[in-house]
């Protein structure tokens, strides 16, 4: 009997084969294996593209720590542009060009195959679509680059020192492989890999946000070619949502903490995870231990449960954290840990810890609430899911001009249906723009400026700490907002303080003199229960919570640096140093960069 675990067993096994025959690999690199010895049968095509297999992990909940979503003490490399000073000869990540060759090298040879047209379209379909998201990230980085189309000849010198190749250029090379994609390839694909929807959600994405990139980056000077982009985004977005199988689940929790996604309707891609075949993905330790924090901003765009914004509640910059998860938008409870929350195998509820550099928040999206570590490390991650299609159709249609509420209705309000919440109303959004969101997004102009600052909302909490963010801060022209540095919790001052919702204090902020007591002589809660010890202050002092204005308080203080976001320079990264030595047809460096 074919079950699930069968599927996941043999998908494994299939991805692995590159590695089994690495004998006849070290003898004939994957870039020049001897066709005629190889390309013969579906078998070998199969093989091949498994091992180019590349999907989404559950390291994405670890990542937005480059965004206004999450606090960081790593050394992520934006943060680290904006407080120093960078160049071609520090910033040289992103040139790698090896899996362009596998690619390209497969799309050269396929056609050998001795099968039938329709089975070798379906493999270079996923080839294509594999090389169409190699340079769909290296225009995201470097914005104009040289397009190669099929493997390159080590003698052939025009070829290998050529120039980069324009931008638009590049994007409709990218545009055209993933509609060959869309068009051939097959909708029963191996657990695990991209089939023909996932080809029409990633040609919707792609298109959305090239579109949006070129309406709100004048320095190209594409923005007249944007509109037939946002075009093509919505009218495939609409094609998945009317005629493929997937719909949204009704448990939006459980799209981050179950077993198995197999079978699970909203997921068109999943990452799987079997500790027994040697998948493991645990994240707890890094979530709640190392380097990242939630950010006050992000608790502060969710909704109120009944609709109404949070940043409208009167005196909303000084509420506590208790008060600050009370009636709101319900998918905030499953992406953070709130008061309340229990921890496994804990008795009374978690009292959120506070460390320097952090936020006091924590993220509870991505974290596996259990104590066994086969539980742990066995959940799936939904690497594509058919949220993001709907919000795709909706901010296409915005910004296209031609969003009306019945298209709102068929796509923000399922996901506002699914959290409990009142629908978008177009007309109400328009009218009443969030005056928070406005300034943050200051270069949204037009009489549908309300709805897409909604739904760029919607997009921010659909899909919080998923690793979505940072693209969408850069299409919508928004890096300016990444030079507010994160804060936390709010604390009005020293004292006592509730945490865990249940009235009584958990924990005590002391000044920054004092000495926190020996256990004996800490002070107990009216549970018996004691204090847990903190030392207020400054930032850059020797205490444990760093406070805005110190011992009187204030947000947690995550950095002082000060961060200066150049536009369009640090939209973009320069061809590192030595590559531009090397073929110097690659200079020169775009916008400013030396």
């Amino acid at each position: 009997m074919l079950t699930f675990r069968n599927i996941l067993f043999a998908l494994v096994a299939i991805v692995s084969l590159p590695a089994c025959k690495q004998s006849f690999l070290d003898l004939y690199p994957q870039t020049s294996v001897p066709p005629a010895l190889f390309f013969q049968t579906e078998e070998d095509l199969k093989m091949y593209t498994l091992g180019l297999l590349s999907v989404r992990d559950r390291g994405n909940y670890l990542s937005d720590q480059d965004t206004d979503d999450k606090a960081t003490t790593g050394a992520v490399e934006v943060k680290t542009i904006m407080t120093g000073t960078a160049t071609s000869q520090t910033i040289t990540g992103g040139w790698s060009w090896d899996r362009l060759r596998n690619i390209n090298y497969f799309l050269d040879n396929y056609n050998k195959a001795k099968v039938g047209q329709d089975v070798k379209d379906h493999y270079a379909g996923i080839a294509r679509y594999y090389r169409a998201l190699f340079y769909f990230d290296k225009v995201k980085r470097f914005s104009n680059v040289p397009w190669y189309s099929s493997t390159i000849n080590p003698s052939d010198t025009v070829q290998l020192y050529k120039g980069r190749d324009p931008r638009a250029q590049v994007m409709d090379s990218v545009i055209a492989d993933l509609e060959f994609a869309a068009a051939n390839v097959r909708t029963s694909v191996p657990v695990g890999t991209p089939g023909k929807w996932v080809m029409k959600l990633m040609l919707a994405k792609i298109a959305l946000y090239e579109g949006t990139y070129r309406r709100y980056h004048s320095e190209l000077g594409l923005e007249a070619t944007a509109a037939n982009l946002l075009d093509k985004a919505w009218k495939t977005a609409e094609d998945v949502m009317t005629n493929s199988p997937y719909k949204l689940s009704s448990d939006y929790a459980a799209l981050f903490n179950s077993a198995s996604l197999a079978g699970n309707s909203e997921v068109m891609l999943m990452n799987v995870y079997d500790q027994d075949l040697g998948r493991s993905g645990n994240n707890n330790t890094y979530i709640n231990n190392y380097e990242q924090s939630p950010a006050r901003e992000l608790v502060q765009t969710y909704l109120m449960k009944d609709g109404s914004r949070f940043t409208a509640q009167p005196n909303y910059q000084n509420m506590q954290v208790v008060q600050e998860f009370k009636n709101r938008d319900p998918r905030i409870y499953a992406s953070f840990i709130t008061p309340g929350f229990v921890m496994a195998g804990a008795a009374a509820p978690y009292i959120m810890r506070l460390n320097k550099n952090f936020s006091g928040y924590h993220q509870l999206k991505g974290y596996i609430n259990s104590t066994d570590s086969k539980v742990i490390n066995n959940v799936d991650f939904p690497a594509y899911r058919f949220a993001e299609v709907l919000l795709i159709f909706a901010e296409a249609k915005a910004e296209s001009g031609s969003l009306s509420q019945a298209d709102i209705d068929k796509s923000v309000k399922l996901l506002r249906d699914r959290a409990g919440m009142p629908n978008l109303n177009m007309a109400a959004a328009n009218a009443d723009v969030d005056p928070i969101l406005a300034a943050k997004y200051s270069n949204v102009t037009g009489a549908n400026k309300g709805v897409i600052l909604e739904i760029r909302r919607e997009k921010r909490v659909e899909f919080a700490m998923e690793g979505l963010r940072y693209d969408d801060l850069m299409r919508w022209g928004a890096g300016k907002s990444l030079e507010t540095i994160p804060e936390g919790m709010y604390f009005p001052g020293l004292g006592k303080y509730d945490l865990n919702g249940d009235g009584i204090e958990d924990i005590i902020l002391i000044d920054k003199g004092s000495s926190i007591p020996p256990a004996a002589q800490q002070e107990s809660n009216s549970l018996g229960v004691k204090l847990v010890y903190y030392k207020a202050g400054s930032f850059g002092e020797d205490v444990t919570v760093y406070l805005k204005n110190g011992t009187a308080g204030g947000s947690i203080v995550t950095d002082t640096r000060k961060r200066t976001f150049q536009e369009p320079k640090h939209y973009y990264r320069p061809v590192p140093f030595n590559e531009v030595l090397l073929n110097p047809r690659l200079g020169p460096q775009l916008f400013n960069w030396e």
